[in-house]
């Protein structure tokens, strides 16, 4: 770790694939000054430093050994100034419910709130840029099967994230 204590992301990991399909949509569609990031999917946006060492042994615990959960790209969501596609992986919502439980007095509204599984690869545009592509996608969509291979988490310190652990499943 480099620098002062930072808070906590912690994102699942897709397989190669599936991180190519998402990252080439996201650099079609994301501007390009404002993607400083591979396309992901966050499970919590901000624990607290002084859980590191508990979370990347939670998380080794969560994946080893573990066959990696079945998932789906289900649809597409608008989120007003962009479009991601949203995430079924109920066995991806059992471990993060997991977590939640084991870190709910530390967690912030936004995480300790609904949790929406998705990728964004498209924001802070314009509301009508964000209608046009959610219309686009929209129109060629089929729900599809895609690989959760891991779990990770990150350290953020303004600009790209700096990986802290990383967990595949078997």
């Amino acid at each position: 770790m480099s620098g002062a204590p930072a808070p906590l992301i912690v994102t699942a990991l897709f397989g190669r694939g599936d991180q190519a399909w998402f990252d080439s949509l996201r650099r079609a569609h994301f501007p390009p000054e404002r993607n400083q990031l591979d396309a992901h999917l966050t499970l919590f946006h901000h624990l607290p430093p002084s859980v590191a060492p508990e979370l990347k042994h939670r998380l080794s615990q969560e994946t080893h050994g573990v066959r990696a959960p079945p998932a789906r790209v289900s649809g597409l969501m608008s989120l007003g100034q962009g479009v991601a596609y949203r995430i079924e992986a109920p066995a991806l919502d059992a471990i993060r419910q997991g977590l939640l439980d084991a870190f709910a007095v530390l967690l912030t509204p936004q995480d300790a709130g609904r949790w929406r599984p998705h990728v964004t690869v498209q924001n802070k545009v314009r509301p009508v840029l964000a209608k046009a592509l959610l219309r686009a996608l929209e129109a060629d969509f089929s729900p599809k099967t895609v690989e959760i291979a891991g779990l990770a988490s990150w350290w953020y310190r303004g600009g790209p994230w700096e990986l802290h652990s990383r967990h595949m499943f078997a």
